[in-house]
């Protein structure tokens, strides 16, 4: 629960959260993922982990006189494409 309240604080910056994520966050998701048979489910509930905790960091997104949450590809290309299943598969 707290770990949310640190991805959403505008006190800490977008690139100090996204080094928390790629360095805490991931690795403990990720243990001992050489081992794991990564099936749909699997997949799809990893990268919906991942989607959460990054529409916290990057907030959303004020475009025609609303705001929107960011698109699953917009994410992914905000990462440069190194989601948790590439990292798990690697």
């Amino acid at each position: 629960m707290y770990v949310c309240l640190v991805f959403q604080s505008k006190l800490i910056s977008k690139n100090a959260k996204l080094k928390l994520y790629f360095s805490v966050i991931r690795p403990v998701v990720t243990y001992a993922c050489e081992t794991w048979i990564l099936k749909e489910t699997m997949t799809s509930r990893l990268m919906v982990f991942e989607r959460n905790i990054l529409r916290k960091i990057f907030g959303r997104t004020y475009e025609n006189g609303s705001w929107r949450i960011k698109t699953n590809q917009e994410l992914d290309k905000l990462i440069k494409h190194k989601n948790v299943i590439n990292f798990a598969r690697v």
